[in-house]
């Protein structure tokens, strides 16, 4: 299988320096801002009200660590035609951090997820800060956008006179296309990967474990600078089918078909990158069902280009009867697209599952294309995806390491041994 897509690369290392351009980091936090307040506007909003950590630091740049993920204690506030406010557990830090959001940080409130409970009356605090906040800015006469929120604080802000709307179609419209340095990020995230797999298919061989792969995939992913791996799946022979979709102890035995999926993120963009490898030769029902998975890959990326529907891909590719599943549901994500920024599944969202979209492709888009294909004999699976940026008139694919045939590794006389 031999894609029509040409390949391309980062342009840029990954260190910022003083001789070469790099990427442009005051415009990428401009440009993202810029894009967010007109989508804010675009939507007759007054401002949006933001929780998920990708939004907030689409909108302000800044970054907390993942801990924070869950705990929904860091909000921002970005109105149209003012700086963004950010609400963060350590104010004094951004401050010296985030030198461009100047004096407007302060500390948050929040009951936690419920950690603390109703009676304390937080969300009612909580309300009122907002409420100021607005009030101070001129717009809490206008509808606030919301990503995502816990029901009580919610409530609370409905309790103070605030019109709460959905946000969140908003801010997927301002992030669905990236900029020019989101692509450089994206790209060189990929380019971790590509590293990765090359470890990881020198390291498959008889007693190796599923986890030990993921093991190396962290190990080398964090020395490399990413932020945060997110998921390794890591699935051999017959786990993978039907798809497991996480990692065991189970070890690896000659014949083996071994598909990982790789899920990190470097500088906040992120990864989802499968590879399927051999351990051994394979066998013809294994040859034949990756030779059919890529082939339905391919036929996916043959249908991108500005202005294609997201059912025109979605068309590529087989029913679920046709690959051993009962109906679209039990086969949802398996062949499938999505959009990869700075979080792991933005607009588009292709499957057949999801027809009658009626999102087109536009230039700058990036998003992953994944399929997969079971063995006839049950011996395994492949697993290939790629990820993609649309350009004037088709598209670029962003991840590197071979995917054109099976790699066998791990015995004599393999091609990685």
């Amino acid at each position: 299988m031999h894609y029509t897509a040409p390949r391309s690369t980062a342009t840029w290392g990954t260190m910022a320096k003083d001789w070469e351009a790099g990427v442009d980091f005051g415009k990428l936090r401009k440009d993202r801002l810029d894009r967010a307040q007109q989508a804010c506007a675009d939507a007759g909003l007054g401002a949006f009200l933001c929780f998920n950590f990708d939004n907030i630091r689409y909108i302000t740049a800044t970054h907390i660590g993942e801990w924070g993920r869950d705990k929904f204690d860091r909000y921002c506030l970005a109105a149209t035609d003012s700086a963004p406010f950010l609400w963060d557990p350590a104010p004094p830090s951004k401050r010296k951090a985030a030198p461009w959001l100047g004096n407007r940080v302060d500390a948050p409130v929040s009951t936690m997820q419920g950690a603390l409970p109703p009676e304390h009356g937080i969300q009612n605090e909580f309300a009122k800060q907002i409420k100021e906040k607005m009030i101070e800015l001129g717009i809490d006469k206008k509808p606030l956008g919301i990503d995502v929120m816990e029901l009580p604080m919610l409530r609370a802000l409905e309790a103070e006179g605030i019109d709460v709307v959905d946000g969140q179609q908003a801010l997927m419209d301002a992030r669905e296309v990236k900029t020019d340095e989101e692509i450089e990020l994206l790209k060189q995230a990929a380019a971790m990967v590509d590293a990765t797999y090359l470890d990881i298919a020198k390291a498959i061989r008889p007693g190796s474990k599923e986890s030990d792969l993921v093991a190396i995939a962290n190990e080398k992913l964090y020395g490399m600078g990413s932020e945060r791996v997110e998921c390794v799946n890591s699935v051999a022979g017959p786990r993978g089918a039907p798809h497991s979709h996480t990692f065991s102890d189970r070890m690896i035995q000659p014949g083996d078909m071994i598909f990982l999926d790789i899920m990190h993120s470097f500088n906040g963009y992120h990864t989802c990158y499968y590879r399927t490898f051999i351990c051994g030769l394979p066998n013809d029902a294994q040859k034949e069902a990756y030779e059919i998975c890529s082939n339905w890959v391919n036929d996916a990326i043959n249908q991108i280009k500005p202005g294609a529907k997201v059912d025109d891909i979605a068309k590529a590719w087989p029913k679920a009867e046709e690959f051993g599943y009962a109906n679209e549901d039990e086969a949802f994500l398996l062949q499938f697209g999505h959009g990869v920024g700075l979080s792991l599944w933005e607009r588009p969202i292709i499957s057949r599952r999801y027809m009658g979209q009626k999102t087109e492709l536009k230039k700058g888009m990036v998003f992953a294309v994944e399929c997969w294909k079971g063995a006839d004999d049950g011996s395994g699976a492949a697993r290939i995806e790629e990820e993609v940026v649309v350009t004037e008139t088709g598209c670029e694919i962003i991840t590197n390491f071979p995917s054109d045939h099976l790699i066998s590794c791990g015995l004599p006389g393999c091609e990685i041994y």
